[in-house]
C-alpha cells in the first residue's frame, strides 16, 4: 500500500516537516512546498547584524517526546542541542521555585512548598491544589478557563499574579480568563506528574531552523524526497484519484496532501473546495494571540543571574541570556506573550521599556549596541474552552490538515504542532 502513496506538503513548518520525516522513513514518496526562503514556520531562524537569532523564543520539555524522538531521528543530538534544566520558576525579587531531583510528583510538590516569594499560607494552597488536581487524574468534568479553575479551588489572587498567570501564558500563550482550564492540565499531566525528567526545560543551543526542519529535510532528500524553498502553492485542486498542487513553478499531482501551512494559508487555500466548507470556518473561527520578542545585543560582559529569568508584572515577561543557552555574549532576549498592553506601543517604545527594566531590575548600565524586535502577530491561536478545533482529516479523504492549531490535547507548542503532522502520516499508513 505504501508503494501508492505520494504525498505533497505544503509548509515547511514543524508540523510539515514532521510529516516529512515520518513518511520518508516508511519510504514514502514525498514533496515538501515551502513559500518562504527557509524552513521553520512561526518557530525558524533569523539573521540581524551578523547574528543568529530566532523570530521567537520557544523552549521544550522534557515530555516533549515526539518532538525529541524525531530531532534525534533526523540527526540531532538532544544534549548537545539544548542546555537542559530542572523545572524552576524564577521571577526575580518575587518567586524562585526550584524542583529537586525527586521523583514526580514529589518534586514539585517540594518545590512549592520551599518556594521563596510565598507565604506559607500559599504554598500550601498550591500544594493542595496539585494533589486534588492528580486525584482528578487532571481531568475535569467540563472545560472553563484557568481563572475560574483557581477560583474554584481558592488560588488567591497573589498566588495567582505570582505563580499560575506566569505558568499559563508560557504554556497556553493565552491570558487566564481566557485560557482553557483542561488544556493547561494536559501539559501539567504530561510534563508534572510522569517522570521527575518531563518537567525539564530544555532551551536550544542552536536556532530553531538548524534544530530540526532543516535536519528533515536533508533527511527527507536522503530518502528519496523533495523539499522545495521560495515555492508556495498556489490552489488545492482534486483531480480524479489524486490531488494536483499548483504553483507558480508548475502543476504537480499527488495521490494525498497534507496541509501544514498557518492558519491564514490554509483557511486561503482551503476556501475553494466546497467539501471543507466546515473545516474553513472552524480555522475562521480561531481567535490570534501575539508573541512579542525583544532582542538587545549589550557588550559581551553583560550577563543575567539565570539563563532564563522572569519578571514580576513587568512588559518583559521571561528573559533569556543567550550567552548562557547558547554562547552569544551579550545577547538578551525578551519574550512578552498573549495580548497586552505592549501592543499599544511602537517597536522602539517597547524595546526602550524592556532596556530601563533591565537597568532597574539587575543595574545593567551598558547601552544596547543594537537592538531588534520581532513582533508575531499571529503567533498561536486563543486556547479558549471547548474550542472546536479542526480535526487533521478533513471531509477530502485526500486532504488532510497538519499545524499546532488543528484538533489535539495539547496548545499552540512544537509538541502540538509535531503531533499533527505524525497523526495525519498514521492516517495515511492506516490508508
Amino acid at each position: 500500500m505504501a508503494a501508492e502513496l505520494k504525498v505533497g506538503i505544503i509548509g515547511g513548518g514543524y508540523a510539515g516537516m514532521a510529516a516529512a520525516a515520518k513518511l520518508a522513513a516508511a519510504d514514502i514518496p514525498v514533496t515538501v512546498f515551502e513559500s518562504a526562503k527557509q524552513l521553520g514556520g512561526r518557530a525558524r531562524g533569523v539573521v540581524y547584524h551578523d547574528t543568529q537569532l530566532d523570530n521567537g523564543q520557544h523552549l521544550l520539555l522534557g515530555c516533549y517526546r515526539e518532538t525529541l524522538r524525531l530531532i534525534e531521528r533526523v540527526g540531532g543530538d538532544i544534549e548537545r542541542d539544548f542546555l537542559r534544566l530542572p523545572l524552576q520558576l524564577d521571577l526575580h525579587h518575587h518567586l524562585e521555585l526550584r524542583a529537586p531531583r525527586l521523583p514526580a510528583p514529589l518534586h514539585l510538590l517540594l518545590a512549592l512548598l520551599n518556594a521563596k516569594g510565598l507565604s506559607w499560607h500559599e504554598r500550601i494552597k498550591a500544594a493542595r491544589f496539585m494533589l486534588a488536581l492528580r486525584g482528578m487524574d487532571f481531568r475535569l468534568p467540563q472545560d472553563m478557563t484557568v481563572a475560574e479553575l483557581l477560583r474554584l479551588h481558592g488560588q488567591d489572587d497573589a498566588l495567582t499574579l505570582k505563580f499560575w498567570e506566569p505558568l499559563t501564558i508560557a504554556a497556553l500563550n493565552t491570558p487566564i480568563h481566557k485560557a482553557s482550564a483542561q488544556v493547561l492540565l494536559n501539559v501539567l499531566r504530561d510534563a508534572l506528574n510522569r517522570k521527575r525528567a518531563d518537567s525539564d526545560m530544555l532551551l536550544p543551543r542552536v536556532d530553531f531552523t538548524s534544530l530540526f526542519p532543516q535536519r528533515a529535510a536533508a533527511y527527507v532528500e536522503r530518502h528519496g524526497g523533495k523539499v522545495n524553498l521560495s515555492c508556495a502553492v498556489e490552489a488545492i485542486v482534486p483531480d480524479g484519484d489524486g490531488i494536483a498542487l499548483q504553483t507558480a513553478q508548475g502543476t504537480h499531482r499527488f495521490s494525498h496532501v497534507i496541509c501544514a501551512a498557518s492558519p491564514a494559508v490554509a483557511e486561503r487555500l482551503l476556501r475553494p473546495l466546497p467539501e471543507l466548507a466546515d473545516t474553513v470556518r472552524q480555522i475562521a473561527a480561531l481567535e490570534q494571540q501575539p508573541i512579542y520578542t525583544v532582542y538587545l545585543q549589550y557588550p559581551a560582559q553583560v550577563r543575567l543571574p539565570h539563563p532564563m529569568i522572569g519578571l514580576h508584572q513587568r512588559f518583559s515577561q521571561w528573559l533569556f541570556d543567550k550567552g548562557s543557552i547558547a554562547g552569544q555574549h551579550g545577547l538578551l532576549a525578551a519574550v512578552i506573550s498573549a495580548e497586552g498592553i505592549h501592543q499599544q506601543l511602537d517597536q522602539e517604545a517597547l524595546a526602550e521599556k524592556v532596556v530601563v527594566e533591565l537597568r532597574e531590575e539587575f543595574g545593567i548600565v551598558d547601552v544596547p549596541l543594537w537592538r531588534k524586535v520581532i513582533a508575531e502577530k499571529r503567533a498561536t491561536f486563543c486556547c479558549a474552552p471547548n474550542l472546536q478545533r479542526p480535526a487533521q482529516q478533513t471531509a477530502l479523504p485526500r486532504v488532510l490538515l497538519a499545524g499546532d492549531y488543528t484538533a489535539g490535547a495539547y496548545p499552540a507548542t512544537l509538541e502540538g504542532a509535531v503531533m499533527s503532522g505524525i497523526n495525519c502520516t498514521r492516517s495515511l499508513l492506516r490508508q
